[in-house]
């Protein structure tokens, strides 16, 4: 399992980024950005260098935590997952291919694409000097139209990208991505009703062929949450002061909501149920929403179990339950 945590070298690269750059400034471009974001609109409003630091260290620290906890869960499950090869669609300032690095010590070949020329020259500055990183390749141009010339990959990971698309080119963008993970497929998205629609449907499109579920489901059938109930999770990560200013916040701590689906050439060999919800501990039993291979259960486990009790209160929101022998 790896932290949520920006690793020291990338803080370090962008510590030094920093030096000289008005918070103040980083702050209202960061808003500027998230503002357009929020209206619908995609990485196409970073523009300039100052731009795209604005991006990266106000967004860069919440989407790492994500795309963590996806490879966490995707690690959980296939265990012998050892990829050499990294295909990162969508890559922005570099941040899955950070995780990526950490989570996987066997990666030795890592390949960025995004259609951002400013959002490419950040990442390769902040991967410089990195021990892992610092031979990445970046190519240049948008995922519908260059994905296709990329070489296949063992791992192939797609964050906070979907989205930005038009429905008919998510699909497009799916089959492509499957048919270039060699080994596996890990796709993250915002963790909003939307965000858990899009990541819905590339589901069901990729089972169809022939893809399996290491993770979060715990199986390859249809998701029994019905509306207005959806699926997500959270990760809390810590914020710096940099960062609390930029963002124009006082709490040290930040909770990013997000959905992912993380598929593989070969069935698990285990399966797992999924903690769907933050467990309700109580006084004489705790209570966990659970997604199962047989489908959504409401597990209640009783304070007079005491081992069964004990272990149910390490259950967090996101976690794989294995069912004891």
């Amino acid at each position: 399992m790896i932290s949520p945590t920006l690793p020291a070298e990338l803080k370090a690269a962008l510590d030094g980024k920093l030096q000289g750059f008005s918070r103040t400034d980083a702050a209202q471009r960061s808003q500027k950005i998230s503002t357009a974001y929020r209206a619908g609109g995609t990485s196409g409003t970073i523009k300039s260098e100052a731009d795209a630091l604005a991006y990266a260290l106000a967004r860069m620290p919440a989407t790492y935590a994500a795309v963590a906890a996806s490879l966490n869960a995707l690690t959980e499950m296939a265990p012998d997952l050892a990829p050499e090869t990294l295909l990162d669609v969508g890559a922005g300032p570099g941040t899955a291919s950070w995780a990526a690095a950490e989570a996987f010590p066997s990666l030795q070949d890592f390949t960025l694409l995004d259609a951002n020329a400013t959002l490419s020259r950040l990442a390769l500055e902040l991967a410089h000097d990195s021990t892992r990183l610092a031979d990445c390749r970046y190519l240049p141009g948008d995922a519908g139209t260059n994905l296709a010339e990329a070489s296949q990959a063992d791992l192939v990971v797609a964050s906070y990208v979907v989205g930005e698309l038009s429905e008919g080119d998510q699909r497009k963008l799916a089959e492509t991505m499957w048919a270039k993970a060699r080994h596996a497929l890990v796709v993250i998205e915002p963790g909003t009703p939307a965000g858990y629609a899009r990541i819905l449907a590339l589901r069901q499109q990729l089972i169809a062929l022939g893809a399996y579920v290491a993770a979060p489901c715990p199986h390859e059938k249809p998701c029994p949450l019905v509306a207005p109930d959806w699926c997500h999770f959270s990760q809390r990560l810590p914020r710096s002061q940099a960062h609390r200013q930029i963002k124009g916040a006082d709490v040290p701590f930040e909770d990013e909501r997000f959905i992912y689906i993380a598929l593989t050439r070969t069935a698990p060999a285990t399966r797992a149920a999924r903690v769907l919800a933050p467990p309700d501990v109580g006084k004489a039993e705790i209570t966990a929403k659970l997604c199962t291979e047989g489908g959504l259960a409401i597990t209640k486990v009783s304070r007079r179990d005491k081992a069964a009790y004990a272990n149910a209160r390490r259950w967090r929101w996101g976690d794989a339950v294995i069912a004891e022998s």
